[in-house]
């Protein structure tokens, strides 16, 4: 099997843009690596963390592992299919599966514990037909295969949701009956835990293109997501879609130079305990300094009739040593004081990465933001405690925010990206009660 490089892994779920953001002062927080990934346990976690009943937190790793199955290193060393693993508030990390490629290869989404007490997942490329699968795992490692994707279509970095019926909701970036994407532009599906998927939408460009994100249920039942092209101004869409498919496009963003209401949304949503729900844009924004989008991204709010309010802008200071954000590509969640908190893939007051990952400057951030939009940078990744965060943080029940990076830490090992150190789990806390 061909081991995809970083280019291509950007490519599939990121949607790269550069963008910066000037200095904010740093709120006291206090941050702490928990795990580093040497290959063997695991290397390169795309997917944020779970934390599950049990109190312990589950996540995925991109590559690593037990198996050979799944491409080598130049110098002939095999890199892994991935893992799933447990690790405790501690740091005590425990592999329950490495895939093997016949079972899953690449498993960048998160898992989803079901109310049975076990994990679902997806995988994006492995399986029977070599387009990824859907598989459950109990707490103790035993997984199977329960579905495998067919026909070119794959479910990429979009998590599962367990609907309020039982079934299990997701999107895939391709596939599905509409022709104007050529390998189709995506679908909406649901999937029982035995495996039945039925397609409940298929994307035409008109009314979206290429979900990338995962779905929330929203406190009426219906299912809201985004798209990062498509719709009627061709930058992207939020959409609302009943558990039985019928799909309606709440907000249409631009994709002309310098929209001000963003463009190209891949983050998935956050319903806020206000109703309203909050999202991330690779570009657009008040804000032009930015390589590849005319626009550096923002946060915005909407409400469930489809109302959207811009309340931050990401923006440019120029240089790599005045950064502290990049642009937002994971998605938001709100903490217990009601502020939200994502990472940034990029940006930062460290230049590391810069040399080792070109183009990028800066390793990555976590950050807070306001209802609004007063952003402040929490913490600055400087490679050596973790860099380039993928996918966004989870609350534990004792008040700290839990995630992963894709790279950086230590020390190095056989990753999957080729690129010296795996990834680490980290731990942030800002002085939040837990319960």
């Amino acid at each position: 099997m061909r081991t995809r490089n970083l280019s291509e892994i950007l490519r599939i779920a990121l949607l790269v843009s550069w963008v910066v953001m000037p200095i904010a002062m740093p709120a006291q927080a206090t941050f702490a690596v928990l795990a580093n990934f040497d290959g063997n346990d695991g290397a390169n976690p795309w997917a944020a963390l779970i934390q599950a009943a049990d109190g312990d937190f589950y996540g995925t790793t991109g590559y690593g592992g037990s198996s050979s199955a799944c491409g080598t290193t130049g110098t002939g060393q095999a890199i892994g299919c991935g893992t799933v693993f447990k690790i405790t508030r501690d740091g005590k990390l425990t592999i329950l599966h490495s895939f093997d490629s016949a079972d899953g290869y690449q498993p960048i989404a998160p898992l989803v514990q079901a109310r049975s007490g076990n994990f679902y997942g997806t995988t994006l490329g492995g399986g029977a037909n070599g387009e990824g699968t859907f598989f459950r795992i109990t707490p103790a490692g035993d997984l199977t295969t329960i579905y495998n994707f067919e026909n070119n279509v794959s479910p990429s970095a979009a998590g599962l949701v367990q609907g309020t019926d039982g079934e299990f909701y997701g999107t895939t970036p391709n596939g599905g009956a509409g022709s104007a994407c050529g390998r189709g532009c995506g679908t909406v599906f649901k999937i029982t835990d035995r495996g039945t998927l039925t397609v409940l939408h298929s994307f035409d460009f008109t009314d979206g293109a290429s979900p990338q994100a995962g779905l929330v249920q929203g406190t009426d039942r219906n299912f809201y997501g985004t798209t990062v092209y498509g719709g009627a101004n061709s930058g992207g869409t939020v959409f609302k879609i009943t558990p039985s498919g019928a799909l309606t496009v709440l907000y249409s963003f631009c994709s002309e130079t310098y929209c001000a209401d963003g463009y190209e949304p891949n983050a998935p949503l956050v319903q806020a305990r206000s109703g309203k729900f909050y999202g991330t844009t690779l570009g657009g924004g008040d804000n032009h300094e930015c390589v590849l989008y005319n626009g550096c991204g923002t946060v915005f709010e909407m409400t469930p009739a489809g109302k959207l309010t811009t309340i931050y802008s990401f923006e440019s200071a120029g240089n790599s040593g005045n950064v502290l954000s990049y642009f937002a590509v994971s998605g938001l969640v709100q903490g217990a004081d009601g502020n939200f908190y994502g990472t940034t893939y990029d940006g930062g007051d460290s230049s590391e990465c810069s040399t080792l990952y070109p183009p990028v400057n800066g390793c990555g951030t976590v950050f807070k933001i306001t209802e609004r939009g007063v952003l402040t940078t929490l913490h600055s990744f400087d490679l050596t405690d973790g860099a380039l965060p993928f996918d966004g943080l989870v609350q534990g029940t004792d008040g700290s925010f839990y995630g992963t990076t894709w790279v950086g830490g230590g020390p190095d090992g056989l990753c999957g990206c080729g690129c010296g150190s795996c990834g680490t789990v980290f731990r942030i806390s800002v002085g939040l009660r837990g319960w």
